[in-house]
């Protein structure tokens, strides 16, 4: 569960958590460590960012890590304002929304580089193990200027750890009581030049079915990840080179099928992955005090999912490679640069339609160009605007202005204004086509549809009380606006067969996060509340959104004591939710319990009490309608595996 560190950034917006953040030269009793942040390419001080970024650091994540050892879902999905939507009953499969925004409107990174897009999305929160990430940005809104489509509701960018001046050995283990094991190492050290890190994880878990109903909550899955990196400096200049490897098979579904029944007819979900993906960055400081950074990734993901009596399969290869000069001057900090996206898509011929024009073979190429300022008026007053220029091999071309504005009238008070227009280009692999395992789903027709486009805006306050006596308390309220138009939906024009299409002039989502931290010597409580109406317009009607609450309540009361003792209770609330059938689901609340033990500086033993109160779907009413062997799921609105406990134990070495 989440204690002090892990949901002070989780819960509250990182904006929030600037107010915390002072200046070096400042008296306040909270001093912390300066952050850097990767994600607006400035060298501004993070209180000083004009775009609205949130950031969960090392603490966060590392004590994360005693929860979800094997994945970052839940790291994401107790962010205020971020949803997690599970896409499979039995797989697990699982989207990020941001904002109320379907998952395909996020960008995820890694040190900035796309690596989890189309094919390879499906899976992708499920297989991004944390413990080598050194922090995670979030910015909520459209970030297309410098990130170029699809970063319509915002992005993820995760960044991995650096060597440090002293050598780092860091080992996780984890067990759980739903038959899961994990073992995760990161090891580095840097020389006078030359320095090394390697990030290993092995993440294993047995079927589990709590609600004894016959299909896995969480399905079997075994999975290897390895990924060294080398980075060479010298005495201007910086090069990083890293490779990724995941492999993974995960089999859920019938029980009995999962344990080895092969002779009844059953249903099952079985999906085997491996990933490769190679990063390269080599920055240069100039003579002139700019800078110049090249950044290429290649990333190569093949996937065989099979399902009773269908199978898809295919490889997907997609690129990326900028070029950017970062300048500054006394009032003034510019970026600009070019990049360029490909991505194909081989639809495997053993998993091919017998019609050959109903491969889903797909690729596309987009170049684009970028410039961004972040001028200084006064120390109260900061700008940020940006242009950018995307050019489509399918779609034409597009124009992605940005503005973002922060007025800070005292050290206690910040307010920061930001808009922007996105795009998002067709593709064939989506959420929705991730629910029906790509079966009767016909290809893009690129004559039929058009790119969707964005407009979005979020205005920030926040508010810092300092009463004496350790009690303090922070405020924050976000509002935010985001409108789509023509989005792309998935429709079954006859039975069992599916293809994109735009019925509605637009899609917008309009909401606030109110978020509140108080903070007494050892205690700690963290509010949170979301709220996020998203609505679809049609010609005759409004429809809402399926499948994301319009409410959500954090509340997290943290006890620590440093470096000894850190115990947290939280209660998450989810509001109803619409499903496909037009029903609504009932709200519920979530509960959890954490405790860590710290003995010295390089050992300590953790317990976890996930979901505590056994909230489950299956406790509600059935997951699923017809036979076991040709079952029809429902919707997924509520967690599905329960109450899980785990611990471990992390060791420095």
């Amino acid at each position: 569960m989440k204690y002090f560190w892990l949901s002070f950034c989780i819960v509250l917006p990182t904006i929030t958590f600037s107010s915390f953040i002072k200046a070096q030269d400042s008296e306040s009793e909270y001093d912390l460590e300066e952050i850097v942040i990767a994600s607006t390419r400035n060298r501004r001080s993070f209180e000083q960012q004009p775009t609205r970024v949130e950031v969960l650091g090392i603490e966060e994540i590392n004590e994360k890590a005693n929860m979800k050892p094997g994945d970052i879902r839940m790291l994401l999905n107790e962010t205020t304002g971020i949803h997690i939507q599970q896409t499979s009953a039995t797989s697990f499969n699982s989207s990020i929304r941001i904002q109320g925004l379907n998952g395909k409107y996020t960008q995820i990174l890694r040190d900035g580089m796309p690596l989890y897009g189309g094919f390879s999305g499906g899976l992708g929160l499920l297989q991004i193990a944390p413990l080598d990430l050194q922090q995670v940005e979030l910015i909520k809104g459209s970030s297309s200027t410098l990130y170029g489509g699809g970063a319509i509701a915002g992005l993820v960018n995760l960044i991995t750890k650096k060597p440090g001046t002293e050598p780092e050995r860091s080992l996780l283990l984890n067990a759980t009581s739903a038959g899961g094991i994990d073992a995760s190492g990161f090891f580095s050290s840097m020389g006078q030049s030359v320095g090394t890190s390697l990030f290993t994880s092995y993440n294993k878990s047995n079927a589990y079915d709590p609600a004894d109903n016959g299909f896995s909550a969480i399905p079997k899955f075994e999975r290897w990840t390895f990924s060294p990196r080398l980075f060479l400096e010298g005495p201007n200049s910086e090069l990083r080179f890293g490779i990724n490897a995941v492999v993974e098979d995960r089999i859920g579904g019938d029980m009995g099928y999962i344990k080895g029944n092969r002779i009844s007819p059953a249903y099952f979900e079985k999906s085997s992955t491996e990933r490769i993906s190679t990063q390269i960055e080599y920055s240069s400081q100039w003579l002139s005090g700019n800078e110049f950074v090249f950044r290429n990734s290649i990333n190569h993901y093949q996937r065989d999912l099979n399902v009773p009596e269908f199978s898809f399969a295919g490889t997907q290869v997609s690129s990326f490679s900028e070029v950017h000069i970062l300048g500054a001057s006394e009032a003034l900090e510019w970026v600009a640069g070019l990049n360029l996206w490909t991505e194909d898509f081989d639809h495997d011929e053993f998993s091919r339609p017998l019609v050959v024009d109903l491969a889903l073979d797909f690729n596309s190429q987009t170049m684009g160009a970028f410039f961004q300022g972040t001028f200084a008026f006064s120390d109260q007053w900061v700008i940020e605007s940006g242009l950018r220029v995307d050019s489509t091999a399918d779609y034409g071309d597009f124009l992605l202005p940005r503005v973002s504005l922060l007025y800070k009238p005292s050290a206690q008070t910040s307010l920061r204004f930001g808009g922007g227009l996105g795009y998002k280009e067709p593709t064939p692999f989506s959420e929705e086509a991730e629910m029906i395992q790509f079966r009767g789903l016909m290809p893009i027709d690129s004559k039929l549809l058009d790119a969707e486009t964005s407009a979005g805006l979020n205005i920030d306050i926040n508010q810092t009380f300092e009463f004496g006596n350790g009690l303090s308390l922070d405020l924050n309220l976000l509002l935010f606006y985001t409108r789509v138009e023509d989005p792309i939906r998935l429709i079954e024009f006859y039975p069992k067969q599916f293809a994109y299409r735009q019925p509605d002039d637009y899609l917008d989502t309009q909401g606030s996060e109110i978020s509140a931290v108080w903070r007494w010597n050892d205690f700690k409580y963290v509010f949170g509340y979301t709220h996020a109406d998203v609505q679809e317009h049609g010609a005759i009607e409004v429809n809402s959104i399926t499948l994301m609450p319009k409410d959500r309540i954090n509340n997290v009361f943290v006890y620590e004591r440093e470096d000894d003792i850190r115990i947290g209770v939280e209660a998450y609330y989810y509001g109803q939710q619409l499903l496909n059938d037009g029903s609504k689901s009932r709200d519920f609340w979530v509960f959890g319990l954490m405790i860590e033990k710290l003995f010295k500086e390089n050992f300590s033993f953790f317990l976890n009490f996930e979901n505590f109160s056994d909230t489950r779907q299956t406790r509600f009413d059935s997951v699923y309608s017809g036979s076991r062997v040709n079952p029809v799921f429902a919707d997924i609105f509520a967690p599905l595996d329960g109450f899980v406990i785990n611990g471990g134990m992390k060791l420095q070495l």
